[in-house]
């Protein structure tokens, strides 16, 4: 049984009005959000202070500063909230046309490059009045899936990120080297010796942040000289071309970039297996009938968005 005695006496506006004092870091700025006067924040504020045995905001000068404690309640308190609101939104039928509520989807610009324009499609001509958010995937928000996803409906990633949530596998990919059109120190064809004596851009970097094929690199003993590092899939070309850069890039991506984009595809010299893209989502919504909506969706569009490429 889930336990409850220690939050059934809290008033859930503290909630709210915590998420909005962390957010805005100013009583002023949220009392203004909240339609709510100075002094009427200012006591909740006292009250979230003697809850948690925190100052939660100290002054320094004119601002105001998160301690250590309210840093890290910062997300956690807009992910219990929309959780909150979802569970009081809930209705036991669901109506996709008359649908006024935002549909949230991570994803990465590598996603929203192969999926976006026809997802962003079918959503509109099934539920006109409602909204959908794309929002960028991170590593942090990643490496905390599941609670990452008690606040967004959907988190599109490859296996090897995220286990042990619902998931349904969308398409398939390979990765592809790229290097510039004029690079003359790799012929027509890669070496494994062209691996690791190169310089690289990567996506992400780490042990926990790197790509699925980063990892399989790795584990075949070859460590990229990594040069540059991004966040952003498509402006990896950018950051190859006029350079003796090389690059791990998804083919389907690639097929996309316009003619001119000053490089070149090759196979990579070592097998790197497919890259499986996958929407995972919370156990909650898994009989959520706004929920299957928004999953049918995406596998349509998946399935449109990929069907001459798979």
């Amino acid at each position: 049984m889930r336990k409850v005695t220690s939050v059934a006496s809290l008033d859930l506006n503290l909630l709210v009005s915590l998420d909005a004092l962390l957010q805005h870091k100013s009583v002023t700025n949220a009392a203004r959000q909240l339609n709510l006067s100075q002094p009427a924040l200012s006591a909740a504020l006292a009250r979230l202070r003697r809850h948690f045995d925190d100052e939660l905001l100290y002054r320094v000068g004119n601002e105001y500063h998160l301690t250590p404690l309210a840093a890290e309640l910062r997300q956690r308190a807009g992910l219990a909230l929309d959780g909150v609101e979802r569970v009081f939104s809930a209705r036991p039928e669901f109506s996709p046309y008359e649908s006024t509520r935002e549909f949230g989807v991570l994803m990465s610009d590598y996603g929203i490059t192969v999926l976006g324009e026809t997802l962003a499609g079918l959503f509109a001509e099934a539920a006109p009045h409602a909204r959908l958010r794309f929002s960028p995937t991170s590593p942090d928000l990643v490496a905390r899936a599941e609670q990452t996803l008690v606040g967004t409906d959907l988190m599109l990633v490859p296996h090897g990120f995220v286990t042990d949530l619902p998931h349904r596998d969308l398409y398939r990919d390979r990765w592809v080297m790229i290097v510039s059109s004029d690079n003359d120190h790799i012929g027509s064809t890669m070496s494994v010796d062209d691996l690791k004596n190169s310089p690289w851009v990567v996506v992400f970097h780490g042990q926990s942040a790197a790509t699925p094929a980063d990892r399989q690199l790795r584990m075949l003993g070859i460590e990229p000289n990594v040069q540059v590092i991004t966040e952003s899939f498509l402006t990896v070309p950018n950051l190859v071309a006029g350079s003796n850069r090389i690059a791990l890039l998804q083919e389907k991506l690639v097929n996309l970039l316009p003619a001119g984009s000053g490089v070149r595809t090759m196979e990579c010299p070592v097998e790197l297996g497919a890259l499986v893209d996958t929407m995972w989502w919370h156990p909650v919504y898994d009989r959520d009938p706004e929920h299957t909506f928004l999953r049918d969706i995406v596998v349509r569009a998946a399935d449109a968005a990929t069907a001459d490429t798979r």
